[in-house]
């Protein structure tokens, strides 16, 4: 059967993500796949493959992880979606809010666009101000219009969302207070990662080394005071963060507390959960019991508190906590990190391509031959990582990889480069056998 063809007839995208579109890949790459566990994924030709995909970072210990299944599971038998609120429910709230500090309270739901989004209504809400500043480094916040309409996709938004968030750069405090400067106090919120490969500030470069920053005027402190000043609402988005920076957060991690905080991915192993969680002042403006108070209606999911997901939720909490999962991504990611720059340096990449970034989650660059950085050549690693068993659209580590991952990981890198040496010596074109990887943000197909 060809599948490709089948899921573009049947699903816009040939996939529910973009992300895990057939844009994303190269051509040799699986077109779909049956199973995982641990690290590893299966295709429909019983093909195993080393996995660093991890379902777009949602799977932090690794696929089909037992105690986790069994704790879904046994949700699951217990009803999985009751008439009224569940025990696991109020046990998962328990659990974020003892564990994030500044969580005062917490929502549920399935995906991270329905409480970025929510975050968004909470602000206007609580401010009574209608732009949202955005950092413009950080590539994805939510599908709904007040952000999408920000970027190059957005077809189908009119202009009147489009004008209402407005962009600022990471690591310039200037840009931010330009917004400021130009929309007077009518921001009603700033929204952010509070990082990706770069630290807050660029003299704080160690801290992307270590498990813990002890800085107090990062970056982030100074968007903190900037949004004090003017009476914004400070949203910190830790989808990518969230579990993998710290086990409280990268608030925690970086020592500053936001208004709002939003989590989903890592946090329950792939199960679908996101939640938005904060202050109480803020929160409670979608609760119930202020009599005569104008409402908000915040979020009201069929779905947000699905048990099996809670459960996998709570006893993802607990793994960590035993295993000292953070520890071992840090540590794992550290020794890749260095394995991937000593063998680029020994073929005489280094130019070219290399791996940086913070170790509990490392990027690595592709560049031509004027290291201009190049789609062109991600595609071919991307090609020759896949001919070599391992999928390495991006690094998302889990606490399944280990010694004998890294020893099979470091041995197709080695491999991999070897052919991107020659493509750098003699051109690319002899070498790609594949349709060139595209940015998921793109104006036309």
């Amino acid at each position: 059967m060809n599948y490709r063809k089948k899921l573009h007839q049947l699903i816009p995208g040939g996939a529910h993500t973009y992300s895990r579109g057939d844009d994303q890949y190269p051509d040799n790459a699986p077109a779909i796949l049956t199973r995982g566990e641990g690290c590893y994924v299966w295709d429909v030709e019983k093909r195993k493959y080393l996995d660093y995909g991890m379902g777009l970072r949602a799977v932090s210990i690794g696929y089909g992880y037992k105690p986790i299944v069994d704790a879904a599971l046994y949700e699951m038998k217990n009803g999985n979606a009751l008439a009224r609120p569940s025990t696991i429910e109020l046990e998962a709230a328990e659990c974020l809010t003892k564990l994030i500090p500044g969580a005062e309270m917490v929502k549920f739901a399935k995906n991270g666009s329905n409480v970025t989004t929510a975050a968004i209504k909470l602000a206007r809400a609580y401010t009574k101000k209608k732009y949202i500043a955005v950092c413009s480094d950080h590539p994805f916040f939510s599908f709904d219009n007040w952000f999408i309409g920000s970027t190059v996709v957005n077809r189908g938004i009119t202009q009147e969302e489009k004008k209402l968030t407005i962009k600022f750069d990471y690591n310039d405090i200037s840009s931010l207070k330009k917004l400021y400067k130009k929309y007077g106090d009518d921001i009603a919120a700033v929204i952010m990662e509070p990082a990706t490969n770069v630290a807050p500030i660029r003299d704080c470069i160690e801290c992307t080394h270590s498990r813990k920053c002890n800085c107090s005027n990062t970056f982030l402190h100074q968007v903190r005071q900037l949004c004090d000043i003017h009476k914004s609402v400070f949203i910190l988005d830790e989808m990518i963060t969230g579990f993998r920076w710290h086990l409280n957060g990268a608030q925690k991690f970086y020592n500053v507390q936001a208004d709002l905080v939003t989590f989903g991915k890592a946090m329950a192993n792939g199960f679908s959960v996101a939640c938005l969680s904060g202050k109480r002042e803020i929160m409670d403006l979608g609760g119930i019991l202020d009599e005569g108070a104008e409402r908000v209606f915040l979020l009201s999911t069929t779905h947000g508190a699905e048990m099996c997901s809670l459960g996998a939720f709570v006893k993802t909490v607990q793994v960590y906590n035993e295993y000292d999962v953070i520890g071992h991504l840090w540590d794992y990611g550290k020794k890749l990190i260095n394995g991937i720059n000593s063998i680029s340096e020994s073929l005489g990449l280094l130019d070219y391509f290399y791996a940086q970034g913070y170790a509990c989650s490392p990027v690595y660059i592709t560049k031509d031959q004027d290291q201009k950085i190049s789609m062109e050549f991600r595609t071919l690693f991307s090609q020759e990582m896949v001919s070599n068993g391992v999928l390495m659209p991006w690094i998302a580590l889990s606490y399944s990889h280990d010694k004998k991952e890294l020893e099979i990981t470091l041995s197709a890198i080695k491999k991999s480069l070897k052919i991107y040496k020659k493509a750098i010596d003699k051109g690319y074109k002899n070498y790609l056998n594949s349709s060139t990887i595209k940015p998921v943000f793109r104006k036309y197909n």
